[in-house]
């Protein structure tokens, strides 16, 4: 575990979304998952023995509402839940829960969001904050996808055309220093751009899982032409 990490713990009576949901936490850089549990009571046990940075809860447990359990956490939280009621979405947020998303979801979309919520900490962690700085921070935990606008200098440049082109010719998915590797661009340079191309649905994100270690983040082309 790196000693920056953010730690996070998943709250889910499905024994298979918890893993599911962790496996996609591990496989995003800067987080590690303490630990997985699946009710109320595990979960308080759980971080009254280890406190964590970030909870991805769901709604439906067999003891209690995720939502009740998100008031009591001194951390902050995710909801990842079936649950799509106006009513539960406004308890969750008035709770404290940053984020919400609907069952189902892709692993990319909640890749996208614990990124963006990396970003978030990163900003919040100085001393004093400008209103600028608090106003990105903020804006950082609602990451949107490009429009046809927005997503314009992008589509032209020539750094997102190189990795493109390493995608195209490999016959196998690419991690972002593999790209890096074969661009000669920064792996930070080639990290942003996947990022960028996987939000835009060009790319799709998949995890890598190797004979030791955690699982690295490897992307491929999501059409062969038309990009």
């Amino acid at each position: 575990m790196g000693g920056s990490d953010l730690t996070v713990l998943v709250v889910d009576d499905d024994f298979r979304v918890a893993d599911l949901h962790a496996q996609v936490v591990s496989g995003v850089a800067g987080f590690t998952v303490v630990n997985t549990v699946g009710s109320v009571a595990a979960a308080r046990d759980a971080v009254r023995r280890t406190p964590v940075d970030l909870a991805l809860v769901d709604v439906y447990l067999p003891d209690g509402s995720g939502v009740d359990l998100i008031r009591e956490l001194d951390c902050d939280s995710f909801v990842l839940g079936a649950a799509g009621e106006g009513i539960t979405v406004r308890q969750a947020m008035t709770a404290g829960a940053l984020v919400y998303l609907v069952k189902p979801f892709s692993n990319t979309e909640l890749a996208r969001r614990l990124a963006a919520y990396a970003q978030y900490r990163r900003i919040v962690s100085s001393a004093e904050l400008t209103q600028t700085e608090i106003d990105t921070a903020l804006a950082a935990l609602r990451p949107v996808l490009p429009t046809s606008t927005s997503a314009a200098p992008l589509a032209r440049s020539v750094t997102k055309d190189l990795v493109m082109n390493a995608l195209r010719e490999s016959s196998q998915p690419l991690s972002a220093g593999e790209v890096a590797m074969a661009t000669g661009m920064s792996r930070a340079t080639a990290q942003r751009y996947l990022a960028a191309l996987v939000a835009k649905g060009q790319l799709r994100m998949q995890l890598r899982y190797g004979s030791t270690g955690r699982p690295e983040q490897e992307y491929r082309l999501v059409r062969a032409s038309g990009l």
